[in-house]
């Protein structure tokens, strides 16, 4: 049951952990599934994993890709995104009866790259409204193997410009920077807990340090139920029922911020972004 500090939790910091919402016996039933899609998805070339293409022969995660929108080809992802327990929080959460759109699941092994700070509904383009996540730890999570690291209130800010990542440290190439004086910070995790977190909050992960240790999730992402945009790559929506939901395509280039600081205060300029080129306007 979704609670009224759990809200107030969620309302201040942008996420909330909901600890032990999937038992020991799921997470190993979901791991062992997981590492089964693969193990027979690497040897069949499988097209969602066309991502490794351009790593080099000794990344880690060229042996150990990701997985992406696996609901639409396996029944388990789709009842694990349809789960009766992420409906709660979500509809707790956003308000409202949540859409389902996207599942993931990384499996991050020692000495992978992390992901740098993002924003999903950069990627997401809900209109209107914002996406959300539900982030299953699959293995227990630190900073030693790479756990999620967030920036607390966030959510409240709007979708920031991309700006060049460091590849050394992030298997993505883009970023958004941070105002003055904000950090990230981690949030550690038992196999079995599950992070909701805003579409707008800033995230993303560091390397996986260990010389031993995984750190796999699974990933739901899920739209406001008032939505009537979201970009192409998310169809097919779906109602947390399973039945299809009928929405319009987002368009590409949105409004965007950038961070400066003016007589020592930090600041958003606005731009609007359109194929990763910036305009800015009047802020």
């Amino acid at each position: 049951m979704v609670t009224a500090s759990d809200l107030a939790a969620y309302e201040r910091d942008g996420y909330f952990v909901a600890r032990g919402l999937f038992t020991s016996d799921e997470v190993q039933q979901l791991g062992a599934h997981y590492l089964r899609m693969h193990a027979r998805e690497m040897s069949e070339k499988n097209a969602s994993l066309n991502d490794v293409s351009q790593m080099r022969d000794d990344d880690p995660l060229k042996v150990w890709p990701r997985l992406m929108m696996m609901h639409r080809r396996d029944d388990l992802s789709m009842r694990w995104l349809l789960d009766a327990r992420l409906r709660e929080f979500l509809a707790a959460l956003m308000g409202g009866e949540p859409f389902a759109v996207q599942t993931m699941h990384y499996f991050k092994p020692p000495g992978a790259r992390g992901q740098a700070l993002h924003q999903d509904q950069y990627y997401l383009r809900v209109q209107p409204g914002t996406c959300m996540a539900a982030w299953l730890a699959l293995d227990d999570c630190d900073e030693d193997n790479g756990c999620l690291m967030v920036v607390p209130g966030s959510h409240t800010w709007p979708l920031l410009c991309l700006t060049g990542a460091d590849a050394k440290q992030s298997f993505t190439d883009v970023t958004v920077t941070l105002p003055e004086g904000q950090t990230a910070s981690p949030v550690r995790m038992k196999a079995g807990d599950t992070l909701f977190f805003n579409g707008q909050l800033v995230h993303g992960s560091e390397p996986n340090r260990t010389p031993d240790r995984f750190r796999r999730a699974l990933i739901g992402h899920y739209i406001a139920g008032q939505a009537e945009q979201v970009y192409k790559w998310y169809f097919p929506v779906y109602r947390m029922d399973g039945t299809l939901v009928d929405l319009k395509e987002s368009a590409v280039g949105d409004q965007c911020g950038v961070w400066v600081n003016r007589n020592g205060q930090a600041e958003l300029e606005y731009a609007h972004e359109t194929n990763n080129t910036r305009i800015f306007g009047p802020h």
